[in-house]
This record gives C-alpha cells, sequence and structure tokens, in this order.
C-alpha cells in the first residue's frame, strides 16, 4: 500500500486548505484511515480518523468542528478539509492506512502504511 499527500500551502489565518491522500492497492477499502500532524519541535499528534465504510469518523478536540474528512472509494482517496485555520495548525500533516481498526485509533503505532507528509502553513 503507497500513500500520497498533496495539497499543503501557505494559507491566512481564518483560511480553507483541502489535503488529499491517494492509495495504491485494493485493499483501500478494509482499511481505516487517519490524519496526522507534527509541529516544529513537538511530536506528531493525531488529528482524525475515519472508518473502512467512512461512516464513523473522529476527531483531535483541537480540531472538532473546524476539519472534516472523507473518503471516496471509487477513486481510493481520502481528503481533510480545514476550515477556519489556525496558526497553531502549522504542521507537516501526514495521511495513514490502518489495516486492523481498533478503538486506539489515535495511536501512531496502529497505522501500518505512511504517506511522505504535506506541509501546512497557516500565517496570522
Amino acid at each position: 500500500v503507497q500513500l500520497q499527500a498533496s495539497g499543503g500551502g501557505l494559507v491566512q489565518s481564518g483560511g480553507s486548505l483541502k489535503l488529499s491522500c491517494t492509495t495504491s492497492g485494493r485493499t483501500f477499502i478494509t482499511y481505516a484511515m487517519g490524519w496526522f500532524r507534527q509541529a516544529p519541535g513537538k511530536e506528531r499528534e493525531f488529528v482524525t480518523t475515519i472508518s473502512p465504510s467512512g461512516g464513523v469518523t473522529y476527531y483531535a478536540d483541537s480540531v472538532k468542528g473546524r476539519f472534516t474528512i472523507s473518503r471516496d472509494k471509487a477513486n481510493n482517496t481520502v481528503y481533510l478539509q480545514m476550515n477556519s485555520l489556525k496558526p497553531e495548525d502549522t504542521a507537516v500533516y501526514y495521511c495513514a492506512a490502518d489495516p486492523a481498526p481498533s478503538i486506539d485509533y489515535t495511536n501512531e503505532r496502529g497505522y501500518d502504511y505512511w504517506g511522505q507528509g504535506t506541509q501546512v502553513t497557516v500565517s496570522s
């Protein structure tokens, strides 16, 4: 399984960006997908995850109400719509795939496959 993240960039505070994560492989539809981020000098942290069916999503409190994860099974793509961006959202964003979804969905060790990361910078 290969993941390719894209869509990052520079945006002003209050603006929006939409990240995409395109996957290869037929097993995409059976994997939970997640987004994590890592800010400079900080550990990588959970942002959001979506179930294989797309019917269940979870968000970190810091992004709840502002970010939306979705998946397009026909195109093997996961999206992260980010609205009302804040400077503290500045980070490298990574998409990840979890072949065995569990209740421990915030733990990055459960995600076996990772994209290369895309930089999101929010200016104040």
